[in-house]
């Protein structure tokens, strides 16, 4: 029997079902909105063993890209907001490419990821328990099957988080008129609003604060005018910037692999 409503895995209040589509040309499945948050989620995600076949879908041509606006971006909201002298972690950091750029750039970058090897970070991989300033997630709530249980779980690290994921239009769309429902590789999964953030935000006492794109829970107060204007400069020209402000880590880095690979070989 079909479900009509299912519970919200936001705020756990009933999610209406909006619309049916087909993913990854296999599987039909329904989708949930939730008036109360609003939040869209698909059904229970029972596909994505074949879904995560490879972490990273070859569909997604804008990886590289993607890492080097948001390193310049980033690396300006962490200098005026949280201190050039941090320590941070990219959660679900896939090869690696975003956290080898922060520290070429000069920030004290770290790298987690479960699913995804380390090919580009190495010698640089979170150690539980690890103290850290602030946490990015770059195109990553998304893919969360259980996105409350995920939060709580990265709030465990550090209450300060930079994300980016594409909200919902005001107007619902249907599945062939948004892109980012992502049907053809099918882990998206999960879909929010500015609402939803807002909610996420205060259900944990932290503040919120976006331009549209990138997204900060943060238990810091910021002018959110201040925030807007330096999260939309270009990432190119803001690494640039923060180039002439930091001290690389490359060079120390490759001393450290180095040092590092002669005292295992002794």
């Amino acid at each position: 029997m079909e479900n009509k409503t299912i519970e919200c895995r936001i705020c756990g209040a009933q999610s209406d079902k909006v619309f049916d589509a087909r993913i990854m040309s296999i599987h039909n499945i329904s989708y949930y909105h939730c008036s109360n948050c609003g939040f869209l989620q698909t059904e229970k995600p029972y596909w994505l063993g074949e879904a995560y076949s490879e972490s990273i879908n070859c569909s997604d041509t804008g990886l590289v890209r993607r890492n080097l606006l948001f390193s310049g971006v980033t690396a300006v909201i962490l200098y005026l907001f949280f201190g050039k002298k941090g320590t941070f972690l990219d959660y679900a950091g896939g090869y690696g490419l975003f956290v080898r750029l922060m520290r070429d750039i000069g920030f004290d970058f770290y790298w987690d990821d479960q699913y995804t090897p380390n090919l580009i970070a190495k010698g640089f991989e979170y150690k539980p328990g690890m103290p850290v300033d602030l946490v990015t997630m770059y195109e990553v709530f998304e893919h969360f099957a259980d996105p409350i249980t995920e939060i709580e779980k990265v709030m465990k690290i550090s209450k300060n988080m930079l994300f980016t994921t594409e909200l919902l239009p005001e107007v619902l769309p249907r599945p062939e008129e948004w892109w980012y429902f992502g049907l053809d590789h099918g882990q998206h999964i999960a879909f929010y609003s500015r609402k939803t953030l807002e909610f996420i935000a205060k259900k944990y006492g932290l503040n919120f604060y976006t331009n549209g794109k990138m997204h900060l829970i943060t238990t810091k107060k910021i002018n959110p005018v201040l925030y807007k204007f330096f999260a939309t400069i270009p990432g190119g020209i803001t690494a640039s910037i923060m180039k002439l402000l930091l001290r690389s880590k490359t060079w120390d880095d490759n001393l450290k692999m180095k040092n590092k690979k002669a005292e295992t070989s002794a």
